[in-house]
């Protein structure tokens, strides 16, 4: 609350340099907030009496602005890549998959491994498994497992999660 919106009986009041100024009608304590060409800010409504405060309003304000702008620059959503696997992939693709999995993991984000099979390859989930464990393997030093490999209809997947430093 602002200026004429402080409405209470009596309110502890700050002046614009720290000092306590005492407790007053919230009416007196904006003829002095007037007085110092400023504005009067509730900055605890909830306490007994309420407090206010003599300030620049347009300056806390961006001043708090400035404050939420940084703190959104500094905060770091996690999200989820997938790496698509077959159960008959190559070395090379394997190694290349690997690499891009590990890349993700060093930014931070999780990895949703899965080994599609299509046709007849449902009949050998082992050898999706042998591919999911060798995937794991190769980049278990920057990851834990958040999720084991189980089957979803036609896919096996597993979920990684980077390693905390």
């Amino acid at each position: 609350m602002v200026n004429e919106l402080v409405r209470f009986p009596t309110v502890l009041l700050i002046g614009p340099n720290g000092e306590q100024l005492g407790t007053m009608s919230s009416r007196e304590a904006q003829m002095k907030a007037n007085e110092y060409d400023l504005d009067l800010l509730c900055v605890a409504p909830n306490a007994q009496p309420p407090v206010c405060k003599i300030i620049n309003y347009g300056k806390y304000r961006f001043e708090q602005q400035k404050k939420a702008k940084e703190a959104r620059k500094n905060q770091h959503t996690v999200e989820t890549k997938e790496v698509q696997l077959t159960p008959q992939i190559g070395a090379h693709d394997m190694e290349t998959k690997a690499r891009a999995a590990i890349k993700f993991l060093q930014d931070g984000n999780k990895v949703k491994v899965g080994v599609r099979f299509r046709g007849r390859q449902m009949t050998h989930i082992e050898v999706g498994q042998e591919v999911m464990d060798k995937f794991i393997a190769s980049v278990s030093e920057y990851c834990v497992i958040e999720k084991p490999a189980n089957m979803d209809g036609r896919w096996m997947i597993a979920i990684l999660a980077p390693k905390r430093k």
